[in-house]
C-alpha cells in the first residue's frame, strides 16, 4: 500500500495563499457570487493552479469553514479546571470578543453558513463541537455546584458569550450605525468593559 505523499512547505504556502484569497472573495460576494476565477486572480495564480490544490470552489469553502471552527473553539478548549472560575470565564469572553474585532470576515462567513442550515458543518457541530461544549458545560456546572460562581445554566452561558461577542462582527454595520462614528474607534474597549461588568454581576456567587 502506497503511503500518501508528504505535503511540502511550498505546497502548504500555496494553499494558505489560496485560502486567504478565497476568504476575501467569499466576504465580498458570498459563496454563490465568488468564482474560481476571482479566487485565482486574488491569489495571483491561474484557475487550473487553484483547482490542482483544492479541486473545487466548494472544497475551498469547506476547508475554510473547518479551519475557522478550530480557531473559534480554541478559547473554549483552553478553559481549564485549574483556573479561577470567574477569571477563566471572563478570559474566554474577552478572547471571543477580540476574535470578533480581529476576524470579522471569518465570523460573518461562519454565521452565514449557520443561517443557511450548516450544510457543510452539521456533522462537526453535532459531533466534535457538541462534545467540547458538553465537556466545558460540565466543568462550569461543577464550579456552580461548588459555590465558586452563581447558579447558572452552563450551556446558555456559553451561548450568551457567543451571541454577545460575535454580534459586534456579524452586525457591525448596525452597531456602527447606531453608535455613530465618534464611538467607532473605542467600540471594542467599550464592549469589553460592559461585558466584563455584565458577566461579573451574573456570575459572582
Amino acid at each position: 500500500m502506497t503511503s500518501p505523499r508528504k505535503v511540502t512547505r511550498i505546497q502548504r504556502e500555496k494553499r494558505e495563499v489560496i485560502l486567504a484569497a478565497a476568504l476575501e472573495a467569499f466576504a465580498e460576494d458570498g459563496l454563490r457570487g465568488a468564482t474560481l476565477e476571482k479566487i485565482a486572480d486574488k491569489a495571483g495564480m491561474s484557475k487550473p493552479h487553484v483547482v490542482y490544490y483544492f479541486g473545487s470552489k466548494d472544497a475551498i469553502y469547506t476547508d475554510l469553514l473547518q479551519s475557522l471552527l478550530e480557531v473559534w473553539v480554541q478559547p473554549l478548549r483552553d478553559l481549564s479546571e485549574d483556573a479561577d472560575p470567574l477569571a477563566a470565564i471572563l478570559t474566554y469572553m474577552r478572547r471571543k470578543l477580540r476574535m470578533s474585532q480581529d476576524m470579522p470576515r471569518e465570523s460573518k462567513m461562519f454565521a452565514t453558513e449557520i443561517l443557511h442550515g450548516a450544510p457543510r458543518m452539521r456533522q462537526q457541530l453535532s459531533g466534535d463541537l457538541k462534545s467540547l461544549v458538553d465537556e466545558k458545560a460540565a466543568l462550569i456546572a461543577r464550579w456552580s455546584a461548588e459555590g465558586k460562581i452563581a447558579k447558572i445554566d452552563p450551556h446558555h452561558l456559553i451561548f450568551s458569550i457567543w451571541a454577545m461577542t460575535q454580534h459586534y462582527a456579524d452586525f457591525d454595520i448596525q452597531v456602527e450605525a447606531v453608535l455613530g462614528d465618534d464611538r467607532k474607534a473605542g467600540l471594542y474597549d467599550e464592549a469589553d468593559a460592559f461585558l466584563t461588568e455584565f458577566f461579573v454581576r451574573a456570575l459572582r456567587p
